[in-house]
């Protein structure tokens, strides 16, 4: 009577798998058991990725009460009320940059007329008064925007060099072990790989972030800008209708 014979189990890759699994490939695993290069580059990027996350909540807000006070500084000038108690109110500690350039416009503005001097070229000291205000309130409000659009382009290249190391080390393993098993090539290249989404994390909110704001700035500054063309206007009218 003839005899079957049962194919017996592919003892290689259970012995493979029970290996992938004795290692930990939590997060936390991943990063314990990469290289130290690699272990340095993702505490480089999260480190990175924490301090973005701080500017973009603190620039985030700080754009949207600019916004706020523009409007609200906006309805008091063009209200009809007495310019000179609108600087009185603001005083010499303006609270928003459109405040800032409306307060060295008429900082100059009282200086000259206290002063005595000729009023021929105030326009134009108040003009430049204004424009070097607004250039160092906009310095103020770009701070920062560096970092955001440096980690935007380069954490993800950072965390690409991260994976190509880690990689290497893999290669390595399989060279050293004479052994190309699932066990021994899976965890090096999930470690590499951690590194480049790190990276990830990282850069894609920087560099939205970075656009974004750029894009408000942008809006902001030409409504500074507006604001003081049409403040100079506003002056240069009055002065001629004086003389």
């Amino acid at each position: 009577m003839p005899t079957t014979s049962t194919p017996l189990p592919d003892l290689n890759g259970v012995v493979a798998t029970a290996e992938v699994m004795a290692h930990d490939l939590s997060l936390w695993g991943l990063f314990t058991s990469a290289d130290l290069v690699v272990q340095l580059i993702m505490v480089g990027l999260l480190t990175a990725s924490f301090w973005s996350w701080t500017i973009i909540f603190n620039k985030g807000l700080r754009i949207r009460n600019l916004f706020t006070l523009a409007n609200q500084f906006e309805d008091s000038f063009w209200s009809g009320g007495s310019l000179e108690l609108l600087f009185e109110r603001i005083g010499n500690r303006p609270r928003d940059p459109m405040s800032a350039v409306f307060a060295a416009a008429m900082r100059e503005w009282k200086r000259t007329s206290e002063s005595g001097r000729s009023s021929v070229t105030l326009p134009e000291r108040i003009e430049r008064a204004m424009h070097v205000t607004l250039s160092r309130e906009m310095d103020r409000l770009e701070r920062h925007m560096g970092f955001l659009a440096t980690l935007g382009s380069t954490a993800t290249f950072i965390g690409l060099f991260g994976t190509v190391w880690g990689i290497m080390n893999s290669f390595q393993a399989i060279a050293a072990s004479n052994n190309t098993s699932l066990a021994v090539v899976a965890p090096g290249i999930a470690e590499a790989l951690f590194a480049t989404a790190i990276g990830l994390v990282a850069a894609i909110p920087a560099m939205m972030a970075y656009n974004k704001f750029s894009l408000e700035l942008n809006r902001y500054a030409n409504r500074l800008d507006s604001f003081a063309n049409e403040f100079g206007a506003i002056i240069s009218r009055q002065l001629e209708e004086g003389n």
